[in-house]
């Protein structure tokens, strides 16, 4: 069985796209020569006059199209500086001779070294905004993130050299920007991803394999595939327009000649275009923009939950069946969601007024939101539903990376026949069992291990799930457990908070 591969789209690929509804020949034959030889004469059509101006309509639309973006679009040479270690195989015969002076010194035993050199490459980039003499190109980060020197070529074949103004790899966009007082440069048109839909047809623009100013046409396949497989926290727009290695960065156009998107990332058993493409819908990026010119980053609004997401059987045991959303299975000490009084066991349904299906979504709606503004979240807290107004603040790696603050420190899984089974547990043992306990957490002082099941929160009984979640949020000061492990039940200490 093939396997499928998702690939980035800066180094290399083949792939072939052809796109004809009708096939008809603009030829009238006649006989010519002694030999009877017959050649064909321009001028006439086999197809109807009525159906041939609706191709040519067509023809000159896709003309128009390519001709107002292509200008738009760049080629997006780069040069990485990439560090090796290196190992010498001669290096034993020369300790054996001549000693390890550098081990003396206090350096590495001289085995290996590290050498530097240049790694080129290449992608696509479309131009999105103006300011001065200043032009900004949208990119991947996986093209131009980690370059130290980049250049832009134009549809015209002028190169100019470039920098990187900011790079973000949770979306794997970058933004270069290039100088140029030729105020004829044109800046490409943004659209609305929003308002696309599968069927929609679409032209993917860029330099596959190096062949710039390319254009391939196709529909759009799909929305709302994840990038989860790629570590990219972007729903993406699925396409059948040929997209291979070098596309990356490029824009997906509509026929309004407006950008939708920005060609990623393919997924493919060959390594070419097998008519699975993905590109960052263009409303997810165009905030980043922004915040890349203004602070060289991308900030992102934190809320400061743990979340996860959760399967039926899961959902079932947590009073959700058929909801669309995702877990807060735990929140951050002093974050914006407890400030606002969310809590562990909280099934997130909306952000912002929007609806949200799963757990990329809580994050992409979350990250879009500006540090200070307070918006507000529907939950589903012991079956019923309530709004809860956060203030949202900025996004700190540091921060959100600290898992010692999460509460409680581990996540609650119901006990299912299966897991029942694998812990030999008794049928009268009720609760919900201990998982991925996090170090430096309140579940790690307490001693709480992967496999224990919790029967009891402060000292009340939890049968399930949801009673659980319904005793941890009425701890406001203190709490303990009762533990069922090793065939015996035992009491914490207590957690002060």
């Amino acid at each position: 069985m093939k396997t499928w591969t998702k690939r980035l789209l800066c180094i290399s690929g083949a792939a072939v796209f052809s796109f004809a509804c009708i096939s008809f020949s603009c030829a009238k034959t006649s006989v010519k020569g002694n030999a009877g030889t017959v050649y064909a004469e321009s001028g006439s059509s086999i197809v109807p006059e009525s159906s041939l101006k609706i191709i040519e309509a067509l023809q000159d639309s896709f003309r128009a199209i390519s001709n107002g973006v292509l200008p738009s679009v760049v080629e997006v040479d780069v040069t990485e500086t990439k560090t090796v270690t290196t190992v010498d195989p001669f290096e034993d015969f020369r300790k054996f001779f001549f000693g390890n002076p550098g081990a003396q010194n206090g350096d590495d035993d001289g085995s290996s070294r590290k050498r530097k050199y240049e790694s080129k490459g290449l992608g696509s980039g479309v131009i999105v905004r103006r300011t001065g003499d200043v032009l900004y190109v949208l990119t991947n980060n996986h093209v131009a993130g980690e370059a130290t020197k980049i250049t832009v070529k134009l549809n015209d074949g002028r190169e100019f050299d470039a920098k990187l103004v900011g790079a973000d790899s949770r979306m794997d966009i970058a933004l270069v920007s290039f100088e140029s007082k030729d105020s004829s440069i044109p800046v490409a048109i943004l659209g609305d991803s929003d308002k696309v839909q599968a069927g929609d047809i679409c032209f993917a623009m860029g330099a596959p394999l190096g062949f710039s100013q390319s254009v391939t046409q196709g529909i759009v396949s799909a929305k709302g595939r994840s990038g989860s497989g790629i570590g990219n926290i972007n729903d993406f727009i699925q396409t059948d327009a040929a997209i291979n290695q070098g596309n990356s960065g490029g824009p997906l156009v509509n026929i309004y000649g407006e950008v939708i998107g920005i060609n990623t990332w393919i997924a493919s058993q060959s390594g070419g275009s097998q008519g699975l493409g993905f590109s960052i819908p263009i409303n997810n990026v165009k905030g980043a923009i922004d915040s890349f010119i203004s602070n060289g980053k991308v900030v992102y609004g934190w809320l400061g939950v743990s979340l996860l997401q959760t399967n039926d059987e899961y959902k079932e045991a947590l009073g959700v069946k058929g909801m669309n959303g995702a877990l807060a299975t735990q929140v951050y000490i002093g974050s914006p969601a407890q400030k606002a009084g969310m809590k562990p066991g909280d099934y997130i349904t909306s952000v912002d007024g929007h609806s949200v299906k799963d757990v990329e979504q809580v994050q992409r709606e979350v990250g879009r939101i500006e540090a200070g503004k307070v918006v507000p979240f529907t939950v589903v807290r012991n079956g019923a539903k309530m709004e809860l107004s956060v203030k949202i603040e900025e996004r700190s790696e540091k921060v959100s990376s600290d898992s010692g603050k999460l509460w409680p420190g581990f996540i609650a899984s119901p006990v299912t026949d299966d897991v029942r089974k694998e812990l030999e547990l008794d049928d009268k043992v009720n609760g919900v069992v201990v998982t991925n306990v996090m170090q430096k957490t309140p579940a790690a002082s307490l001693r709480l291990q992967n496999g224990d099941v919790v029967t009891a929160v402060n000292g009340k009984s939890v049968k399930n799930l949801q009673e659980f979640y319904a005793e941890l949020g009425k701890a406001d000061k203190s709490v303990n457990f009762d533990i069922y492990s090793n065939g015996g039940t035992i009491t914490t200490g207590t957690y002060k908070f």
